[in-house]
């Protein structure tokens, strides 16, 4: 029973370790990976770089997408969009006047 006890501390950060970093992560690389295959060609995306644009293209077998900004037409690896940052454009806001 006393090794038990002993052990239980290191046991109990494990978890907290567990529950506080690598599950949030999981999901969170769960989630980006679902959004990238969701994109569709018309969407509008902001990159990680914080650039603004319109799908134009998708490479499914290079894992590109072509975003069109006001400056032109961009080639950008699919992981390079936020999905953070594109849910926040995408979402409608009460603006109230």
């Amino acid at each position: 029973m006393e090794q038990f006890i002993a052990f239980a501390p290191y046991v109990g950060i494990a978890l907290i370790f567990y529950f506080l970093i690598i599950r949030p992560q999981s999901k969170r690389r769960k989630e980006e990976k679902q959004f990238a295959e969701s994109l569709k060609v018309g969407d509008r995306v902001i990159t990680t770089s914080g650039i603004h644009g319109k799908v134009n293209q998708i490479n499914a077998d290079k894992g590109t997408v072509m975003i069109e900004t006001g400056a032109g037409k961009m080639l950008f690896e699919r992981t390079a969009i936020s999905v953070e940052l594109t849910k926040k454009l995408n979402t409608p806001t009460d603006v109230k006047k």
